[in-house]
């Protein structure tokens, strides 16, 4: 009989709801608390928002590698960024196939490495096409050669070079591509516990498409891992821009030729005489000989200045700057 109220809380009630003290919707909400599991032995280090900030940085990273991997290829490439999510390291490595492509990349200045899988289509396509032919994948899968593997470390080499400009607004990187594995087994760089994020690029090299993950450990990035949230990378990139931008803007205009003449003064003389010009001829002007000569850069009156010599050449002495609001 817990819930049958009395006359004064009903009236105590009624009160409330008519002087709006109380809410009859907020009323409603009667519905249990849901409760979410958590996982000890997978805690989740990574949130929605630093997973979110990755795929940015990486977008940015797909725009660098469909612009510069043409130039290689010889090929149209199109990248682009599907998911990401946070898995253990073993979860990462018990889905990868045999042969796979894992770039090992030194990761300096923060600790560890990440690891860059790329799908072995895509890498039979590269070879390919580095080799002269059309980039077409084989239909059998097979080891790859010492040549090929070398093929591949120049393709990868390129690829870590273009880690650094992404990542600016979180740290200032010097990566370093330590070797290509092709067997998951000998790419253990942390432990099968730990955490790490996945980055998934879609890739297509003219009519061939494959996949790109990118693992990162999460002890890799701790150290930084505050800077991975879309405030702070906003707010660094739009200083970085800012600056890039008017630098840009003064070097344009730096290089910018804009004509610049003095008017010795002004004549009027009839077509007559025009035509009749002979050399020696004196042409009287509206102007004395101590008097400042206007110097205009384009069309606009800038300086006053006096006419003189230099090395032999006319030039004039500024004397005056013209400063128009």
């Amino acid at each position: 009989m817990g819930d049958v109220l009395s006359q004064n809380e009903i009236d105590s009630l009624l009160a409330a709801l008519d002087s709006g003290e109380l809410d009859a919707e907020d009323m409603k909400e009667t519905g249990e608390k849901q409760v979410k599991n958590y996982d000890f032995a997978r805690p989740s280090k990574f949130s929605k928002e630093h997973l979110r900030t990755l795929e940015i940085i990486f977008e940015h990273y797909g725009r660098l590698l469909s612009t510069n991997l043409p130039g290689y290829l010889r090929k149209n490439v199109q990248i682009e960024v599907m998911n990401s999510e946070a898995i253990t390291y073993s979860e990462f490595t018990n889905a990868l196939s045999n042969p796979v492509i894992l770039g090992i990349i030194d990761f300096r200045p923060l600790e560890g490495s990440i690891i860059m899988e790329v799908a072995d289509n895509l890498g039979y396509t590269i070879v390919d096409r580095m080799l002269g032919g059309g980039g077409q994948p084989l239909e059998k899968s097979r080891d790859f050669t010492e040549i090929e593997m070398m093929i591949l470390e120049r393709i990868m080499n390129i690829c870590t070079n273009l880690l650094v400009e992404p990542w600016l607004s979180v740290v200032h990187l010097n990566p370093r591509l330590e070797r290509i594995e092709t067997n998951s087994q000998f790419a253990q760089i942390i432990s099968p516990s730990e955490m790490t994020s996945i980055i998934t690029m879609n890739i297509k090299i003219g009519n061939v498409e494959g996949l790109m993950n990118v693992c990162i450990p999460y002890t890799c990035v701790e150290e930084v891992i505050d800077r991975l949230n879309t405030k702070y990378w906003y707010a660094n990139m739009q200083v970085k821009d800012d600056k890039e931008s008017r630098d840009i803007i003064e070097n344009a205009i730096n290089q910018v030729m804009v004509p610049v003449r003095a008017v010795l003064g002004k004549s009027a003389i009839s077509v007559n005489d025009f035509v009749n010009l002979q050399p020696g001829d004196i042409i009287r002007l509206n102007t004395n000989v101590e008097d400042e000569l206007n110097v205009y850069v384009g069309n606009i009156n800038k300086f006053k200045a006096l006419p003189g010599a230099s090395n032999d050449a006319y030039a004039v002495r500024v004397t005056q700057v013209i400063r128009e609001e």
